[in-house]
């Protein structure tokens, strides 16, 4: 019998994001929004705070608050995505930026580091998103912020169920995307004052959403299986287009250590 070679989840990550790296930092989805616009808002007036861009992933949360804050460090688990962030905060003059390479379970930097950590569209791929809180928490300096933006599971068990499988037919990197209660639960554990949180809608175009994951036409077609099979509820909710293209919820997260 042939074993096939069972991967870590942390390769998993590497594999799926390295080789996409120009995709990522070309998606519109990324690049754009009106979170990452809140993000930057939330860092005006700080010109000498130091910023953790945890998962930075194609760093356009870097990119966006640079220019406002002392300095930026893009911390990710994939070599390839820092490599593309370092070569456009170049091609930008973001002098003030720096990569470090790292899981966000395990951050490789002392206590009360960052004035703020900021992460966006990066903790459903965390493999423990407490542990990766508790770490958050303790390399923020005393009321320092916390602000993550990332997709949002529904509340009703039916279109989270569908939401989750599709992401991992997708991409087998994911992990779960958390509900507001989840969220909100996690970061009271992990010690944080929890602020105001802005849910919004984001049209998700699917040829470009299983483009740019690589996704395999197979697991391409069982996503259109499933959306096809979907309950009214789920249709609905997600508002399943005729090819395939829908709509998720995100939501923008404030809390104070």
């Amino acid at each position: 019998m042939t074993h096939k070679t069972v991967r870590s989840h942390e390769a998993h990550v590497t594999d799926q994001f390295g080789p996409q790296a120009a995709a990522y930092l070309a998606s519109a989805v990324h690049a754009q929004g009106e979170d990452l616009a809140e993000i930057a808002a939330l860092m005006r007036g700080q010109a000498g705070a130091a910023v953790l861009d945890l998962g930075c992933g194609g760093g356009h949360v870097a990119f966006a608050v640079a220019p406002l804050v002392g300095r930026v460090t893009a911390y990710d688990l994939s070599t390839g995505m820092l490599e593309a962030v370092a070569a456009e905060a170049a091609r930008r003059g973001l002098a003030n930026i720096g990569t470090r390479q790292g899981a966000a379970e395990a951050l490789p930097f002392p206590d009360a580091s960052f004035d703020a950590v900021l992460s966006r569209f990066s903790a459903h791929h965390w493999r423990d998103v407490p542990s990766a809180l508790t770490e958050a928490r303790r390399v923020l300096r005393p009321g320092g912020r916390l602000v993550i933006a990332d997709l949002l599971a529904p509340e009703d068990v039916l279109p989270d169920t569908h939401l989750q499988a599709v992401e991992l037919l997708r991409d087998p990197s994911h992990v779960r995307d958390y509900s507001l209660s989840q969220w909100r639960a996690m970061l009271d554990a992990a010690g944080f004052s929890v602020g105001a949180s802005t849910s919004r809608r984001l049209r998700l175009d699917f040829a470009s959403w299983i483009a740019r994951m690589r996704t395999p036409e197979l697991h391409a077609a069982a996503i259109r299986s499933l959306q096809d099979g979907a309950s009214e509820v789920v249709r609905r909710h997600f508002a399943i287009e005729p090819d395939g293209s829908f709509t998720a919820d995100t939501v923008t997260l404030a809390a104070a250590r």
